[in-house]
């Protein structure tokens, strides 16, 4: 192929790569997204990409990295452009991505990201941070003032670092400029991410000036919405394919699946771009497809993360190849679907066999290790909820006892083998001081089930919760972990 040249305009790119359809310098900057990780990437920016050459606008993005300097310096190098490649079972297509200007990394650049925020042009904000980011209490919807970002800057308010503290300053900002409020769109897997996140900003602005939380309240939007594309980490193959699809090298390339969803809250305070045209849907209640998608999707995704990564699956298609956690997958998806109320045009089984069939896919390189992080971030919304609304109903709560007792298990930190890991969890010091002489599964159920703010009440207090959680969690320890999948597996009637 000769030397490569660097993806960083759109001419000497192979014929057979999708290109945008629209002149990029011909459109203005209307979004600022916090968070351009591979999922934004995978996600909203194909979906304004789209909006761009279907109907226009200035709606591009100007995206800030809050750590990443690496990220930043991929696409920066590029002019923002970067390589999308969707991989499915007959192969894969690259498609090149211009929504992205550029991105300013936080830590460099903090008053030039504020001056961003506060500008004009501005019309919404975007964010994928991942959950722990926010540092919002859920049970009592206000902002977690124990955060280390949030402390830090409800004592500093006018040089914020966190994202709550940097939504309320620019607010703040550009109330006093008499500049209009944004639209504040979080697209990470929050319960009612819109409800919880502009209670989190109210919250806080509320501790520092009560006037500015009304002004915020009357003026802000905080749509809720559910996104869906399973999206790996990039790897040295998904360079390597780039490099072969298309003809140059590209550093911010990111790979997905065919699939994309996107289920958004039609609450806009100035306007927003086309996204119906890439196939969004908009609609006035967004809980049923997000509850949907947490319970079926995320759910199964935890139960085969922890069961499989022990069970020595890399991949969630490795998963999907063993011998008996399909069927588990299978279980854990029907015993989600029982605890959703109907929703109209969906009907969860046929939704559960695309899911399946989604994470069978051959050309994804999906880690269990990836989906196993921030475990106690997740299985609230994933699996602790589900629970309790099963054990209200009298429906069966062993499967997600059975996924709560495999991350239980996961907490140890060691494989049958001895293998260490690090279970990258924002608690995992605390997870590690609660499990400090612990061996049986009694202690352990005991331990974790103790963690502040984890556990609801109703299962903590539950002898049929405990007690499955014990069984299921002591043949993990004592039998092995293949040992215990085959158990449970034999249960399901495999």
């Amino acid at each position: 192929m000769g030397m490569l040249g660097r993806l960083s305009d759109l001419s000497n790119i192979d014929p057979a790569v999708s290109l945008p359809g629209y002149m990029p310098d011909q459109h203005k900057c209307g979004i600022v997204h916090l968070g351009p990780g591979a999922f934004h990437r995978a996600h909203q920016a194909v979906y304004t990409d789209a909006a761009l050459a279907a109907s226009g606008g200035d709606w591009r993005i100007t995206a800030i990295s809050l750590r990443s300097r690496q990220g930043a310096d991929a696409l920066n190098a590029q002019n923002g452009l970067y390589t999308l490649i969707e991989r499915g079972t007959l192969g894969a297509r690259a498609r090149v991505i211009a929504s992205i200007k550029r991105v300013i990394v936080m830590a460099d650049h903090a008053a030039q990201a504020m001056s961003l925020l506060v500008d004009p042009a501005t019309r919404i904000v975007s964010m994928t941070v991942t959950e722990k980011a926010y540092g919002i209490d859920r049970q009592n919807s206000c902002v977690d003032v124990g955060h280390p970002a949030n402390r830090a800057d409800l004592a500093n308010p006018r040089n914020p670092t966190g994202v709550i503290g940097l939504l309320v300053e620019s607010l703040r900002q550009r109330r006093d400029a008499g500049v209009s409020a944004f639209t504040v769109l979080c697209c990470d897997n929050l319960p009612d991410n819109g409800v919880l996140v502009k209670a989190g900003v109210l919250d806080f602005a509320a501790r520092l000036d009560p006037q500015l939380a009304e002004w915020i309240g009357d003026n802000a939007t905080f749509p809720s919405n559910m996104v869906d594309r399973i999206t790996p980490a990039s790897s040295s193959e998904t360079y390597s394919m780039c490099q072969e699809l298309t003809g140059q090298q590209d550093r911010a390339c990111v790979e997905t699946e065919e699939f994309s969803q996107w289920v958004i809250e039609d609450k806009f305070a100035d306007g927003r771009p086309d996204w119906e045209s890439a196939g969004a849907l908009f609609v006035e209640d967004v809980a049923p497809f997000e509850r949907m998608k947490l319970r079926m999707l995320n759910g199964a995704h935890s139960m085969l993360a922890y069961s499989g990564y022990l069970a020595g699956c890399t991949h969630v298609r490795n998963v999907m190849a063993h011998r008996h956690l399909p069927d588990l997958v299978d279980r854990h998806m029907k015993a989600a679907a029982a605890t959703l109320q109907p929703l109209d045009g969906i009907d969860y089984s046929d939704y559960g066999v695309q899911l399946a069939a989604r994470f069978r896919n051959p050309a994804l390189a999906h880690e269990t290790y990836q989906i196993a992080m921030d475990g106690t971030e997740k299985l609230p919304q994933r699996l602790l909820l589900p629970a309790v609304d099963a054990l209200r109903a009298k429906q069966d709560l062993r499967p997600f006892a059975f996924a709560v007792a495999a991350w239980m298990r996961y907490c140890t930190g060691q494989t049958d083998a001895g293998a260490t890991y690090q279970l990258r969890d924002p608690r995992q010091r605390e997870i590690a001081a609660a499990l400090n002489g612990a061996h049986s599964a009694a202690d352990i159920s005991q331990s974790l089930h103790g963690l502040d703010n984890l556990f609801p009440t109703v299962l903590k207090d539950d002898p049929q919760w405990r007690g499955t959680i014990e069984e299921i969690l002591s043949r993990f320890l004592e039998r092995g972990v293949e040992a215990a999948i085959a158990h449970e597996a034999g249960l399901n009637g495999s």
